[in-house]
């Protein structure tokens, strides 16, 4: 009975938070050479708190890394960072297409930063990359 009860509670709390996001390990960029390839061949635009790099991967699904520089500030600071572009990606990932590379670069900007405003940051520079179609 008590079982019951905990997976009923488990389904409700799914139904509340509809953004619960979780990406795959393959949906992570790690490789230099890949890193180097979108960097050398891809597009990038700034905003206000973030730099996105983009580039075409011939591959069935997405692929993304989040970078913070030590300009960003010390470790605390740049994994706070960190937590804010993969948020912001969490609640936009729906407009971001497959078959793309994204990098993710934060900009010592993004310290004071607000998770609405990274958000709106990221989605506004990633309309200007051209790889996002308006819903």
């Amino acid at each position: 009975m008590e079982e019951t009860f905990l997976r009923e509670e488990e389904a409700k709390a799914e139904r509340d938070c509809p953004h619960k996001l979780k990406m795959h390990s393959r949906e992570i960029l790690r490789r230099q050479k890949d890193f180097d390839r979108v960097y050398r061949k891809g597009k990038s635009v700034g905003s206000r708190y973030v730099v996105v790099f983009t580039l075409k991967n011939n591959l069935p699904y997405k692929r993304v890394a989040f970078l913070a520089s030590k300009k960003v500030g010390n470790s605390v600071q740049r994994n706070r960072a960190r937590r804010l572009m993969k948020e912001a990606y969490r609640l936009s990932d729906q407009v971001l297409p497959e078959g793309y590379d994204f990098i993710f670069i934060a900009r010592n900007t993004i310290n004071d930063a607000k998770c609405q405003n990274v958000r709106r940051s990221l989605v506004n520079a990633l309309k200007r990359t051209g790889v996002v179609i308006e819903k």
